[in-house]
């Protein structure tokens, strides 16, 4: 049987907190779509002290930003996208258009449409998300997407060149420097110099995933994203060291990250306990981690391999890693979870940074029904048919008769007309 040695806060005060930003959002949005781009530059202001003569980098700009990047910091964001582009044209590959006749006459088919135009949100605020550029962009113009505009905000005021140079590389059609609400708003419902699109993508505080979703509707989006989540099943064979620091490596996203540890040894949950206490005395961003694991973070013991998998589908979570003795055992069972970190050889940074697999993935449960951001999302699966005049009376005459099981006398009728139209008289 499963026992909690450590739980988080409570879900009332939790929800009380998304109703603050429900209603924050909802007048966000309001302003952006009665005043366009003046409610754009007010908000900016307010929120990021930004009020640029144009909010999209031109060429020129773009260009001598690049030009300020470090060498290697250029060279690490080309392997970081080449990892990414190659995994996403692979799956990319995986994803066929279909045509069979499926009776004499009847031609059934669907082909993968990409969407026309994508806007991709790149975070910023406490930590440029360089990473989300290759995620977003490059995977929207892997998966065919004609046009793809970016948006990030400032940081400190400053344009923050790095992610501007990633999203040039991603292959970004448009670069805007406006963030957080204002920047959803723009894309989704567009404003007198920012034409809309047809998606928005990519992850953001709890204020850009409640735009999302209150967008969501005009506009296609992703999935809903709430704060990173990383799970630990561990046994006996993990050390506390490594599952301390791959704890704290996530809380230090935001004071409302949870983070998990299901074990079978209870032995190795007290000497986490310890271990996370220690690490935070010397981790500069432990301000953010350790409220993140003491308002949120979990430690819970189990029998057996068994009920690990059991509790682990049901929180499912974002990030799941694990270090056990045959971690395969959990690929071949477990059922929900965003991404899964196999061995104590990989963890969820490289997920996040560099390996090649997305790092825009289902939180709060959503992994019960959906994966990730990957190059499938910007595709539309269409269908079409046609049949031949024989074909079609055959198929009429079925259909007439199961449309006036349902009373629908019209569509008996368009199918009454094509079985007198091409029947055999």
């Amino acid at each position: 049987m499963a026992k909690v040695l450590k739980m988080g806060k409570s879900q009332t005060e939790a929800e009380e907190q998304e109703l603050k930003v429900y209603e924050t959002v909802r007048g966000i949005l309001k302003q952006v779509k009665k005043n366009g781009d003046q409610a754009i530059r007010e908000l900016s202001r307010q929120y990021d002290n930004w009020s640029p003569e144009q909010f999209r980098l031109s060429r020129r700009q773009i260009d001598e930003i690049i030009a300020r990047v470090p060498e290697q910091t250029k060279t690490d964001i080309r392997f970081a996208q080449e990892q990414v582009r190659n995994f996403a044209e692979k799956q990319r590959a995986t994803i066929r258009d279909l045509e069979i006749e499926t009776l004499p006459g009847v031609v059934l088919g669907h082909r993968n449409i990409p969407v026309n135009s994508v806007g991709c949100y790149i975070p910023g605020g406490r930590y440029p998300m360089v990473a989300s550029a290759h995620m977003s962009i490059l995977t929207a113009k892997v998966a065919g997407v004609n046009r793809v505009i970016g948006c990030t905000p400032p940081i400190n005021g400053e344009i923050p060149e790095a992610t501007v140079c990633a999203m040039d590389f991603a292959g970004a059609d448009e670069i805007y420097i406006v963030g957080g609400v204002q920047a959803m708003a723009a894309m989704a419902l567009g404003t007198e110099t920012i034409e809309p699109v047809d998606m928005i993508v990519g992850p953001g505080n709890a204020y850009v995933a409640e735009a999302k979703r209150q967008l969501y509707g005009q506009v296609g989006i992703d999935l809903f994203a709430g704060p990173t989540e990383v799970m630990i099943i561990a046994d006996h064979t993990a050390d506390a060291e490594m599952v301390a620091c791959d704890i704290l490596g996530q809380s230090e996203h935001g004071p409302t990250s949870p983070g998990v540890l299901i074990t079978t040894s209870e032995k190795l949950a007290h000497e986490t306990l310890l271990e996370i206490e220690r690490q935070l005395m010397n981790l500069p961003t432990a301000d953010i981690a350790s409220a993140a694991w003491n308002d949120n973070g979990m430690i819970i013991v189990v029998d057996s391999l068994e009920e690990a998998v059991i509790e682990a589908d049901k929180l499912a979570y974002e990030h799941v890693e694990v270090l056990t003795e045959n971690p395969r055992y959990f690929l071949e069972r477990l059922t929900n979870y965003g991404a899964l970190f196999l061995g104590p050889e990989t963890n969820v940074a490289y997920g996040d940074k560099v390996i090649g697999t997305n790092h825009t993935l289902p939180t709060r449960g959503a992994a019960r029904y959906t994966g990730g951001l990957w190059v499938g999302k910007f595709l539309k699966t269409c269908t079409y048919q046609s049949c031949t005049s024989e074909a079609s009376a055959l198929v009429g005459e079925y259909a007439a008769r199961l449309c006036e099981i349902e009373r629908f006398m019209g569509h008996r009728e368009q199918a009454l007309l094509r079985v007198r139209r091409y029947g055999r008289s």
